[in-house]
């Protein structure tokens, strides 16, 4: 009988969750008071510290209104806070089911680019997440893709080798990250070619 052991460890932006809804930096712009394409360079120039969670919401929301020179009073944080997180809230219904079916024959992890606050309200929303083997959030372990230290969490939170690991991710960049810790990566394009790759490749039938 084989031992070989795998952990599919899954992205969840673009693989089993929607990448942002269309029109939502619209929204946030008008919201802001700023104009989209304004809005939307800065929202992104300060991202990285907050999805690494080296920031947090309110800071985050006031270094965008600050460099936005609008005011970055509580109420206006506020709803662009939870407009930002409903803009990312919505998933891929056949995918979360192919993910927990998946738990029949292998063990299933995420790694996700999340800001904390955003993962919390993802897991109030999504309670078949708790049934996984390792959430790995990366504003909760202080470490975002493609920095080699978010996927060496996952291998030390698991106990595993770099190599019980298949990582599947849209993302090219974060996909070789995880190759250079040495885990096997996929380039996510679909559901139907990532079960192919996966019944052929890493679960064949005995």
């Amino acid at each position: 009988m084989s031992t070989r052991r795998l952990i599919v460890l899954f992205d969840l932006f673009g693989v089993i969750a929607c990448h942002q809804r269309p029109g939502s930096m619209d929204e946030m712009a008008a919201l802001s008071g700023a104009p989209t394409d304004v809005f939307t360079a800065t929202y992104w120039t300060f991202r990285p510290p907050y999805d690494a969670g080296r920031r947090s919401a309110s800071a985050y929301w006031t270094d965008v209104l600050r460099a936005l020179s609008r005011p970055a009073d509580a109420d206006a944080i506020e709803k662009l806070r939870l407009a930002d997180i409903d803009s990312w809230s919505r998933v891929d219904d056949r995918m979360v089911t192919y993910v927990q079916s998946l738990r029949k024959r292998a063990e299933v992890a995420l790694l996700s680019n999340i800001p904390a606050d955003h993962a919390d309200a993802f897991l109030a929303a999504q309670p078949w997440l708790h049934h996984l083997d390792h959430l790995a959030f990366s504003g909760k372990i202080h470490a975002a893709k493609p920095d080699p230290a978010a996927f060496q969490h996952c291998v030390i939170a698991l106990q595993a080798a770099p190599a019980d690991f298949l990582f599947v991710d849209d993302r090219e960049e974060n996909v070789r990250a995880a190759q250079a810790v040495g885990m096997n990566g996929h380039i996510f394009t679909g559901q139907d070619e990532l079960s192919a790759v996966i019944d052929d490749i890493w679960l064949p039938a005995p």
